[in-house]
Formats: structure tokens, sequence, C-alpha cells
């Protein structure tokens, strides 16, 4: 049997509270950053943590870059256990952190070398691995300038050279494509590609883009410290079974949308139309009404017949995964507002 690249059974984490700060019982703090979490990632997997801000998934990434101590629980990579052989795990790992971790004023290849120093890495074959890195990369032509000069997406190229460098068994990533603009994301996307097949390397990164959710083959989803759920992208999505509706109900005569407006709407669709899955009724986010229905299509003429003069605006279409997470959750990945 194969070694998992990640398995954590049990893991949970609470951090401790502020300092000078009053307590309450109902203080934020009280609630875990993690709760009691068992996964487990295969070698060669491409592995996705979905979460909003707050979710715990930022928590889990530090604890596996050994960074942060768990409060219970255990987690090992590639059988080496983080509490007891920490030294061997930072050897199997290649980390991408969210923050750039590049000296700008260095140039690409001397940011290379450097990190090769870190791991112990010294004469031709640093040499040899710096060149291959840059080739890989597309980073030969303007490695040595100083990295500040260069775009978003350079600096997450040299990131992700000097992640895998050292050759590392498993990569970790933290929001990879954060901040950068689409082409940029879709070359750290071929590259992570082109790097597991060369070098059969393990992936796991955090995440709250949909389309890098997607890109994942599973994916743990997160909400408050809890695993929400665990499987596949396309089999999260088949949990709706059927279609999403959105509905916008009409502005009042000020141009804005009355209070209670989308609640009452809701009420009286569910009464109209239903009665619905407690999991698929309609929901209302943001003033904006969210339903499922196997058959999308057929209901959304029903919909503006129903409620003349009530609805503004009406979308359908196949699942998300932002609308797996509110199905899941109640909540959106970027919460209301």
């Amino acid at each position: 049997m194969h070694v998992p690249a990640i398995e954590i059974l049990g893991l949970s984490h609470r951090y401790p509270p502020a300092r000078g700060r009053r307590r309450a019982s109902a203080d934020a703090s009280d609630h875990p950053a993690l709760n009691d979490i068992t996964l487990s990632v295969a070698p060669g997997e491409v592995f996705g943590i979905l979460g909003p801000n707050g979710s715990g998934k930022t928590t889990l990434f530090r604890i596996l870059c050994t960074l942060v101590k768990p409060t219970s629980g255990r987690a090992s990579i590639f059988g080496a256990d983080l509490a007891a052989d920490p030294a061997a795990v930072r050897r199997a790992l290649g980390v991408v952190f969210q923050n750039p971790s590049l000296d700008g004023k260095l140039t690409a290849r001397e940011n290379l070398l450097h990190q090769g120093h870190l791991y112990g890495l010294r004469g031709a074959d640093l040499r040899e691995r710096i060149e291959a890195m840059l080739d890989f990369f597309a980073l030969t032509e303007r490695s040595d300038e100083p990295v500040e000069r260069f775009s978003g997406g350079m600096k997450r190229k040299i990131e992700l050279a000097k992640a895998v460098l050292h050759r590392p068994r498993l990569l970790l990533l933290d929001e990879p494509a954060t901040g950068l603009d689409p082409g940029a994301r879709r070359d750290v996307w071929r590259l992570l590609a082109a790097l597991r097949q060369e070098q059969a390397m393990t992936i796991a990164l955090t995440t709250h883009l949909m389309d890098e959710a997607d890109r994942c083959e599973r994916l743990a989803i997160l909400h408050h410290g809890e695993l929400v759920a665990l499987d596949t992208p396309a089999k999260l999505k088949r949990r709706i079974g059927g279609d999403v509706i959105t509905v916008e109900p009409k502005p009042g005569e000020a141009g804005i949308i009355e209070p209670g407006a989308a609640e009452a709407l809701a009420r009286d669709i569910e009464a109209r139309f239903g009665p619905w899955d407690s999991d698929a009724k309609p929901t209302v986010l943001s003033g904006i009404i969210h339903l499922e229905a196997p058959d999308g299509p057929s209901l959304v003429p029903r919909l503006a017949e129903a409620f003349p003069g009530r609805i503004a605006h009406l979308s359908v279409g196949p699942p998300t995964l932002e609308d797996v997470f509110l199905h899941l959750t109640g909540h959106t990945l970027w919460g209301e507002g």
C-alpha cells in the first residue's frame, strides 16, 4: 500500500485569546480554528482546500508547513510525523506562501542560489538545477535582472522555481493565483501540471477561487473550522441534483429594493412552487434569492409569469462550487454584502 502524501487524523487547533482583550462566552476566539479534521491525500494527487477567509484553511496550511503546532490530533507527510520529525517533513516540502518571499534587490538567479544554499545545495549540482529551473519557467533571458522589475506573474514563477529547486515530493501553495491576471493564472497552472508530470509531485493548495478549485482532483471544503465536504468537484456539484436559479426582486419607486422584499418574494415562491427539500428551498443572500430545481429552464418562465412586476432579473445555470458551498453551509464564499 502507498503511504499517503498527507494524512490528517482528528486535527484541531485553537488560538489563544489576544492579550488584554475582554473575553465573552460568545467571543469568536472561543470557536476553534480547526475542529477534528480527518483526511488523506494520495501521492501524485492535486488536492484543494476550499473555503472563505476564517474557514481554517490558512491554519491548516501553516500546520502542514510545520509553522504551527496543532492543539490536538496528528498529521504526517509521507509517513513523517509533523510533531515528532519536523526536519524530515520540511525536506519533503516545497512551499509557496501567499505573500512574496523574494528579495527584490536580487536577480532571479541570485534568489535561486540563496534558496539552494538553504537546502545544502552547492557547486555544479546547484548551478545545473538553477539553469534547469530558469529554462523550465522561461526566465533565462531575464535571469540577471533584479526581480523588483518583474510583473506579478513572473515573480510567481520565481516563487515556484524556489519551492521546487530541491525537488520536493509535496508542493504546498497558499492561494497561488491571488492577485494575478487571468493570463498569469493560466501560466501558473500550466507550469503546475508540467511539474506534476515531470517530477511525480503531489500538489496541495488553499483557494477561494472557483476556477482554481475546479482544476483540483479532489476538494476539502472548510467552513468555520469544520470539514463539511470532501470529494471531486464533479461529485460535489452533483449533490445539488439540478440547476440553480437566482432571482433579483424589482426595485421600488425610489430605485432601491425595499427591505424585506426579497424575503417576501422567496416565501411566495416557496408557497407557489414548493414544497422544496429543506436544503434546496429558496434562500436569500445579499438581497438575491437562490433556489435549486431539477429542471431550471422550465421553471424560469413560470416564475416570471407568476410574479409579474416583482422580478427584475432571473438567471439559470448548472451548479458551481460557489452554489455547492451555499448549499452546504447557507453562506457564500465571499460573505454577505
